[in-house]
């Protein structure tokens, strides 16, 4: 056993959540005790330290990163939110905090995957672990409690930091199931579930639901973590359709490869067809044939292939690996596929849900015929039946009850047969648990959506369309993923422990039915690479669908007209809003003796602030998290021809003062402030009004600025005056100036509101 990794004691046994209305502060020991744990155990089945810096998927980081990114993720919200006072080491909060997401299946290798890049110790990492687990066992101890546990409450962060972990454990299970099977080794606390229970599953009848309404979302005063997607509420009317009794099998899904499936374009979409060549793929990823198909690992596993049959480790023994599991030989004839879990390559498991993709999923669909499609949202919180008020509390919440009758919680190490738990009393197996379920819904808030402060991007970023939503949970879920409230999203190409259950709708065969699917219309723009298609995959010729605008505010602002009326602001006038403001900037610089040698500005826009100041200032880092305007400030910075209409009819470019040095500006698009962004002589913001949360950006000032610099908050809604920001900055920060100007706008004379403010 790999235990150096072990900060504590070695468990794969998941307490439940506690009950936020009346919890004790022991109970909330356990909890984080327990979440932290857990996820350690996981590493403990890697051979040796070296597996640690191994990429079992190209397109995530090493297990060194996911190892001590949610120790990292603790220090960094505990501090943001006040109940510690210090960093507890910095350099390992920037590296650790952010991983990548990529935008699509075919992006190359992030920088850290491999190469030069130097990952920190084993030691470091543990003992990283091992002091901010002391410190959050100080805190619960010497912090007051006071219930009930709140999103206002500072302990709030406290849970988002152990449901954070959770999610974790089941990212990092993932991964570790895509290593090469021989740099693991299966605990032996670690149980699998049993391959058949009762009567094989030959079939998968399809259970009729009649037309009914339904309504979905956690309600904000629940006594539970959530996660802000899960707050607001829809409603809808579902028309009348049937399901699939379970979730499609291993068995089911043999049929599909059996019959060219992956090899049939008419059975994919245009993405998933491209994706499925991209891949070579030929079968599910957890498959394993004896073909020595393309694998999917990074770094220096790039050319690992996870298909060849493991050998014996003795004549005529059906053990492999030394781990005590059939390898699927039987009666001298070997199987043409295999199955790898967690730590393993066992028997074929025909009764287990097989574990796919969307692209995946939808191919199977199509396959299928008849109308076949995967369940939206409505339709799968339909199936769970009926279910208890939230005004009861907790005890509503699958993940509360005493004995919960599903394979969820780590009961097992594995998926379970279909039919091995009962059926529900409108006839469906594996409502929650055993596998994640697909649907056909974007990833999106729901009404009355609002980011939290603490964790502002941790779900809009995702609001883009290309994120589907998975529902239910897994075997491995636990915590607020295992809630009948939990709404997770990935990109149709990414592998989870997930799968899918047939939907179809019940209609004449020439009717065109309102099927209420929630799909994002929005356009996003993806910086380097632009506006991509996004067609609906679910035929329009047969439903009418509900069309949403995405629920992040700055993608709706992200807009090609905002673009061009974002440079006639800042390129169209003399007195253009950001010039005004960068030129005051540089006059409180000089005025108040602050330091030349680093600014940034939040609220970017197309550039003509950051460049403005590059007269000044040796380094300028200009944020925005609109992909357009960091794309044209890029443009402007090369040197190329970027043109705009002026409202007075006339065709203008966009042109920076002679006096900037334009090479000493750095543009990044961040949907937050980072740890990377620190020691800045002058930090500006001017974009608070097009911000999700203002509050998550106000709360980081402080920190991101040195104590002999300046903070200037700039806005063109006075609502942004010395008075509302002292809430927020007069925590850290005093106020130093205070100002109104005018500056010229296509509407005439505007006035902005400027604020300057020093630390304490």
């Amino acid at each position: 056993m790999f235990s150096k990794v072990l900060t504590g004691d070695l468990t794969f046994k998941s307490l439940k959540p506690p009950d936020l209305s009346c919890c004790t502060k022991q109970q909330l020991r356990e909890y984080f005790e327990n979440s932290y744990e857990l996820n350690e155990s996981i590493f403990t089945a890697l051979k040796d330290d070296s597996v640690l810096y191994k990429c079992p998927d190209r397109l995530r980081l090493p297990l060194i990163f996911y190892f001590c990114h949610t120790a990292v993720v603790y220090a960094n919200k505990l501090y943001l939110a006040g109940l510690i006072k210090d960093r507890v080491n910095r350099d390992l909060e920037t590296i650790f905090e952010t991983g990548v997401d990529e935008m699509s299946w075919d992006d190359t290798e992030n920088y850290r995957m491999g190469g030069s890049y130097q990952w920190p110790t084993v030691e470091e990492t543990v003992e990283y672990r091992r002091v901010v687990k002391n410190l959050v066992l100080k805190l619960i101890q010497d912090t007051p409690l006071e219930l009930p546990i709140t999103m206002e409450s500072p302990w709030w962060a406290l849970l988002m930091g152990i449901e954070h972990e959770r999610i974790h454990i089941e990212t990092s299970s993932v991964l570790i199931r895509q290593l090469p099977v021989d740099m693991v080794t299966k605990p032996d606390e670690w149980i699998y579930g049993p391959m058949k229970s009762g009567e094989p599953v030959t079939s998968n009848p399809m259970v009729k639901v009649d037309k009914r309404e339904i309504t979905y979302g956690k309600p904000f005063n629940f006594p539970s973590y959530g996660w802000d997607n899960e707050y607001g509420e829809v409603t809808c009317s579902v028309p009348s359709f049937e399901a699939s009794k379970f979730k499609v099998t291993n068995g089911e899904f043999l049929e599909f490869v059996e019959d060219g499936g992956y090899e049939k374009k008419d059975f994919w979409s245009e993405e998933g067809w491209r994706w499925k060549q991209f891949r070579q793929a030929k079968h599910p990823v957890f498959w394993v044939c004896n073909e020595g198909c393309k694998g999917g690992c990074g770094g220096d596993l790039a050319n690992y292939s996870h298909c060849h049959f493991p050998q014996r480790t003795e004549p005529n023994s059906d053990v492999i690996n030394g781990n005590g599991v059939s390898n699927g030989h039987q009666n001298g004839t070997a199987k043409k596929y295999m199955y790898r879990a967690m730590f393993d390559v066992i028997e074929f498991p025909m009764d287990w849900p097989v574990d796919v993709n969307y692209l995946e999923a939808q191919a199977f669909c199509k396959w299928k015929g008849q109308d076949y499609r995967l369940p939206i949202e409505a339709e799968i919180n339909i199936i769970r039946g009926p279910m208890m008020d939230p005004k009861v509390g907790v005890k509503c919440d699958i993940i509360y009850q005493k004995s919960i009758e599903a394979n969820t919680n780590l009961q097992y190490g594995s998926s379970t047969p279909v039919n091995m738990y009962p059926s529900n009393e409108l006839g469906f197996h594996d409502v929650f648990g055993n596998v994640w379920e697909w649907t056909e819904d974007h990833f999106n808030g729901l009404c009355n959506y609002e980011s939290h402060w603490l964790y502002d991007d941790f779900s809009s970023p995702c609001f883009d369309g290309r994120h589907n939503i998975i529902l239910g949970g897994s075997w491995v879920s636990t915590g607020d993923e295992a809630s009948r409230f939990a709404r997770y999203a990935f990109r149709r190409h990414f592998f989870q422990h997930a799968g899918f259950r047939l939907a179809r709708t019940i209609r004449n065969k020439e009717e065109k039915v309102n099927l209420p699917a929630r799909l994002v219309d929005s356009e996003v723009f993806v910086l380097g690479v632009g506006v991509e298609d996004n067609p609906i995959t679910l035929d329009p010729k047969k439903y009418e669908c509900t069309n949403v605008a995405t629920t992040n505010k700055q993608y709706k602002f992200d807009t090609e007209p905002t673009l061009y009326g974002i440079l006639e602001q800042e390129f169209g006038f003399r007195d253009a809003f950001p010039a005004v403001i960068a030129n005051h900037c540089m006059k409180l610089q000089h005025k108040h003796k602050i330091g030349t040698k680093s600014a940034v500005w939040l609220g970017a826009g197309t550039g003509r602030g950051p460049f403005e100041l590059t007269s000044t200032f040796q380094n300028v880092l200009g944020v925005d998290f609109g992909g357009r305007f960091i794309d044209t400030a890029l443009k402007i910075q090369r040197g190329e021809e970027v043109q705009f209409t002026h409202s007075n009819g006339k065709t203008m470019l966009a042109q920076v003062n002679g006096n900037s040095k334009m090479e000493k500006a750095v543009f990044k698009q961040l949907t937050w402030i980072p740890n990377e962004i620190f020691d800045n002589d002058m930090t500006i913001i001017t974009f608070l009004d097009r911000t999700m949360n203002p509050k998550a950006w106000l709360e980081r000032l402080w920190e991101i600025t040195l104590p002999s610099g300046m903070v200037v908050v700039a806005s063109t809604d006075k609502t942004w005056n010395r008075e509302s920001l002292m809430p927020f900055l007069g925590k850290k920060l005093k106020l130093k100036e205070s100002a109104e100007m005018a500056y010229e706008s296509p509407e005439g004379k505007k006035v902005a509101m400027v604020t300057a403010w020093s630390h304490k």
